[in-house]
């Protein structure tokens, strides 16, 4: 998330109760989790475990919960807990409005769009041109709509990132973990009926230009879809994914988080990706392999009973 200006880090020190320890005069330019910072963004970390990981990230500024003996240059701010920081600015920032008519007033709108009676648009939301917005449809705050989209009945555009916040010395072990990024939808998209898109934690959930999403699927948080895939129906993407252009995910696939997929790769129905796959080749399985290679391994399977049934008959002819 970018703040609407950059912010001096003394004042954001004071936000949030923190000591400084570095240029206490810096802008910092927003707020990102450590997978989407960006130089002159503050990242925060509360556990041993990651401070080298963002010590080395690009964020800027660092909320810690204890200094560290070599910050290579970064700024630090030094609190008890690092993650209520994190929530105290994004509520600063970005707090909860509530909507009290269908379409906010603060909502862009373009030429020859059409809303359909029921669809909810949220406040700051921008729409382009000859959209389609059918009923049902919600839009939460701060997504961006290209031009020529289509969002069939019970879409839901932008709901808060599946992102907790995990500590077993508190009675509640997971705290959510406040979303403040955006769904952006390129042109030329079209959604398909139930499908939930979900925003980035602090940064962008995208669907690129030309992508056409079937009925039921969820898009996690942060997800990055590129530009003419086709995605089917019950497909299931985790969060931050990168998904390259002209990718086919057929029904039922599941992707899981974090990794990526090359440029016109095709995966098969009911297929589980469990790590990162290159593009150009079909993939079938779970966890999924190269086609040919699941087709021949299959081949193979069914013959095992076959196998076997020879086998014993050489041991009777043995005996």
């Amino acid at each position: 998330m970018n703040f609407p200006q950059p912010v001096s880090i003394a004042w954001i020190a004071n936000l949030i109760g923190a000591e400084v320890i570095g240029n206490a005069e810096a802008l910092a330019k927003g707020i990102n989790e450590l997978h989407k910072v960006e130089p002159g963004d503050l990242a925060f970390v509360d556990h041993p475990k990651y401070y080298q990981t963002c010590i080395n990230s690009a964020a800027s500024f660092i909320i810690i919960d204890q200094p560290v003996a070599d910050s290579k240059g970064k700024t630090l701010l030094v609190c008890a807990q690092p993650f209520e920081a994190y929530l105290r600015i994004v509520q600063h920032f970005r707090p909860f409005t509530p909507l009290h008519q269908p379409i906010s007033p603060t909502a862009t709108i373009g030429q020859d769009t059409i809303i359909m009676p029921g669809a909810v648009v949220g406040h700051g939301v921008s729409i382009g041109r000859n959209c389609i917005l059918h009923p049902n449809v919600v839009v939460y705050d701060h997504c961006i709509i290209g031009n020529n989209v289509t969002l069939h009945s019970g879409a839901i555009i932008g709901a808060d990132a599946f992102y907790y916040n995990t500590k077993r010395n508190r009675p509640a072990w997971y705290k959510k973990m406040a979303s403040c990024g955006r769904v952006v939808i390129e042109d030329d998209v079209e959604i398909g009926a139930n499908t939930c898109i979900d925003k980035g934690v602090s940064h962008d959930t995208r669907i690129g230009s030309g992508t056409k999403i079937d009925n039921l699927v969820q898009i996690g948080h942060d997800v990055v879809v590129g530009s003419n895939c086709i995605i089917a129906a019950q497909v299931g993407v985790a969060g931050a994914t990168t998904i390259g252009n002209g990718v086919s995910l057929w029904g039922q696939v599941g992707v899981n988080k974090t990794l990526s997929i090359g440029d016109n790769a095709q995966i098969f129905a009911q297929s589980g990706v469990a790590a990162s796959i290159d593009g150009n080749k079909k993939y079938f399985g779970s966890p999924a392999v190269e086609a040919s290679l699941k087709q021949r391994e299959l081949v193979w399977i069914r013959r095992i009973a076959e196998m076997w049934e020879r086998l014993n008959v050489l041991e009777q002819k043995k005996a």
